[in-house]
Order: C-alpha cells, then sequence, then structure tokens
C-alpha cells in the first residue's frame, strides 16, 4: 500500500486505533504533521510515525465541530460590556484647547 501525503483540510482514519482527526498543518522543514483529533486535541507527529501509520481517507464527521462549539451558559455575557464602578475615564478632563478657530 503507498503511503499518503499528509493534505492540510483532509481527514483520515487511523485504522489500528480506528482514530479519526484533520490535518491542521505539514511542517516539510522539520518534518512534522500537526492533527486535530475531534475531540479539539492538536498533536505533532513525525513523518516517521505518520509513515508508519495505517491510515485510509475518511469524510468528516457529522458532529467534528462540537468540541468548537459554546455551550448555553458559556455563551451568556459574551457581548456584554463590563465598566466597574470606579472607572475614570482619563481623557474625560481634557478641555480642547483652540480648536474653534479651525471650524
Amino acid at each position: 500500500m503507498a503511503k499518503m501525503y499528509p493534505v492540510i483540510g483532509e481527514w483520515y482514519q487511523e485504522a489500528a486505533e480506528d482514530l479519526f482527526f484533520e490535518v491542521v498543518a505539514v511542517d516539510e522543514a522539520g518534518g512534522t504533521v500537526e492533527v486535530q483529533l475531534i475531540g479539539g486535541e492538536i498533536t505533532e507527529l513525525d513523518f516517521d510515525t505518520w509513515n508508519q501509520m495505517i491510515l485510509l481517507p475518511a469524510e468528516a464527521p457529522e458532529d467534528w465541530r462540537a468540541s468548537y462549539t459554546l455551550s448555553r451558559e458559556d455563551r451568556h455575557g459574551l457581548d456584554d460590556v463590563y465598566i466597574p464602578d470606579n472607572y475614570q475615564d482619563p481623557l474625560g478632563s481634557i478641555e480642547p484647547d483652540g480648536l474653534d478657530e479651525y471650524y
């Protein structure tokens, strides 16, 4: 079986462990491949390890984005602006100096 070259953005299945992952980076100079598992974990493999793996091309799983979505509790308050009670705008005390003559 010919070895597969890692292609960024492609999904693969490692047959021995039944592990699905996406290639997110290839560093030819460093001899490494970065892969992201379905759970969101990123790991780095060297080319020797990559070539020893039994890899099959795979489709992206239906729920592969599940690890990136925020729960309802996590989303609450993301867009809220917090201004502390003791906040004093340092520019609030500066008065314009002679700007009237330019208008």
